[in-house]
């Protein structure tokens, strides 16, 4: 007999309400958001900022793997079946067959990805699963105005058709390195993946309106959505409302409220 309480899932992390379209993410986790104020905070350094980073990430792709990547059925005997040969768990599970990279853009997404990827070798088959290297920094005007991304140098395993492409970037703030990211796996890497999953601890209205502008089929997720230089009055509206007159970057590209040079903390490196 098939237990059918199993058979299908249907799961979906609670999430704030929002008007940025259905590929946005943004997770309600009372937990999540309290770990992220205290990474946050002026106080925290070293090695804080590197266990609360890892912790938020584990979090994070638990729940994207439970909500995006496809399942199958599995039939799993446990140790009672010698006593009992009912006793199989039958029922949905992540498809180990699928194919994923994670994608580490340093030096702020090395950590995260690692984490990204160490829990795909864990759930799917490892010989679907690859961890690639992109080596870009921000590129600004004299004004320290954000204009583009440099690229440096990548490492990239193969193609990426059929694939799961998964993005860990701590802070979403212009978007301007996802895009490049995307658009260089687009134009110059082999194949069309399956999907292509970001997933970020702080995000803000600018980075969705630019990464969802250039490259729409983009899932986002993220633990928290920064807006705190917009005005009172579209702070109070449903995040998306007001998109437009929504501001969450200082004049230099930083994220407010946000968490500084992330980054930076991670590597106690200031340059």
């Amino acid at each position: 007999m098939v237990e059918t309480a199993y058979s299908k899932s249907h799961y979906r992390a609670p999430e704030i309400a929002h008007r940025y379209g259905p590929n946005v993410h943004l997770l309600d986790d009372p937990l999540a958001w309290t770990q992220l104020a205290r990474l946050c905070a002026r106080e925290t350094g070293q090695p804080h900022v590197g266990r609360l980073v890892r912790t938020l990430y584990e979090r994070l792709s638990e729940v994207v793997l439970a909500a995006e990547f496809p399942r199958v059925r599995i039939d799993v005997p446990t140790r009672m079946v010698a006593s009992s040969p009912y006793a199989v768990y039958r029922g949905a599970a992540i498809a180990p067959s699928t194919k994923a990279v994670s994608v580490g853009i340093a030096r702020a997404g090395t950590m995260p990805s690692q984490v990204v990827y160490d829990l795909l070798n864990e759930v799917l088959d490892p010989a679907g699963v690859r961890q690639d290297h992109l080596f870009m920094s921000r590129v600004t005007d004299t004004e320290g105005r954000v204009t583009g991304a440099s690229w440096h140098d990548a490492k990239i395993g193969g193609d990426v058709e059929g694939r799961i492409i998964v993005i860990p970037d701590p802070m979403g703030a212009t978007g301007s390195s996802v895009v490049s990211a995307i658009s260089h796996y687009k134009s110059k890497i082999g194949g069309t993946p399956a999907k292509v999953i970001t997933m970020h601890l702080i995000l803000t209205p600018e980075y969705l309106k630019r990464v969802l502008a250039a490259h729409p089929e983009t899932i986002i997720y993220a633990l928290r959505l920064d807006r705190g230089l917009s005005a009172p009055e579209v702070l109070s509206t449903v995040p998306g409302t007001q998109w437009d007159d929504e501001k969450g970057l200082d004049e230099h590209q930083y994220i407010v409220p946000g968490a500084g040079g992330v980054g930076e903390l991670l590597n106690n490196a200031w340059v």
